[in-house]
């Protein structure tokens, strides 16, 4: 049963109340990403991830998590992408206070070079967890909510945002259009990282229409079809 409070922040919303009161539809579907080239990752971030993965899970904390296995997937891709994307951490995006679209998000991704601020088009908003990932899907969808509003604003709409939430070992991708989330039933886990790095690259590619503006061909980001 819903009141009529609105949230204070992102960290306040649940999956029901974010669509009661944005009126959105959601999309589940299996393979949501199905279609979605591989990205293959680099040895250097095989070997971070092999060596960091059980100190991470060792102390067993979101922010060891978040340090220790998701930032480096993320410079990753940055690295990947040709440094045509930006990543910013642990960094307050307040949009719309009046609708609790204010708050700090674990990571935002945008497809603008620059980097002392967060910039128009923001493209994926990443939510860490340490366990219990569908419950970070409200926040999520919050923040996706606030990056659609704010590229609008900033006359840098684009036709999706992308999200995930993620302990760093398991990750689960949501994407917004319009006013449809599409909920991506599978879950992942780090033995797919190329796909993980796919979803990713995918989502800052389509952050701009036509060309993306990113500069990387599929070839030079060494996308592949899995097979």
């Amino acid at each position: 049963m819903f009141t009529n409070e609105v949230p204070t922040s992102y960290s306040k919303y649940t999956l029901a109340k974010v669509k009661d009161i944005f009126s959105l539809t959601t999309n589940e579907k299996v393979d949501l990403f199905i279609d979605t080239p591989i990205l293959e990752p680099s040895l250097f971030l095989q070997e971070i991830l092999a060596y960091n993965l059980p100190l991470a899970l060792a102390s067993n904390s979101e922010k060891a998590r978040s340090e220790m296995i998701i930032s480096p997937i993320l410079i990753e891709l940055r690295k990947q992408l040709q440094d045509n994307i930006n990543i910013f951490s642990g960094i307050e995006f307040n949009v719309e206070s009046d609708n609790g679209l204010t708050g700090v998000c674990d990571f935002i991704i945008s497809n603008s070079s620059e980097q002392l601020f967060i910039s128009a088009p923001v493209v994926t908003l990443v939510e860490a967890k340490k366990e219990n990932i569908n419950a970070g899907f409200g926040q999520c969808v919050a923040e996706m909510i606030a990056a659609k509003i704010f590229n609008e604003r900033s006359k840098n709409e684009i036709p999706a945002i992308y999200g995930t939430v993620t302990t760093g070992t398991n990750w689960r991708f949501l994407k917004l259009e319009g006013s449809i989330i599409n909920i991506d039933l599978s879950e992942y886990y780090l033995r797919d990282i190329d796909k993980i790095l796919g979803i990713l690259a995918m989502g800052a590619k389509r952050g701009n229409s036509g060309n993306c503006g990113l500069g990387v061909s599929p070839s030079e980001a060494n996308f592949q079809e899995r097979e």
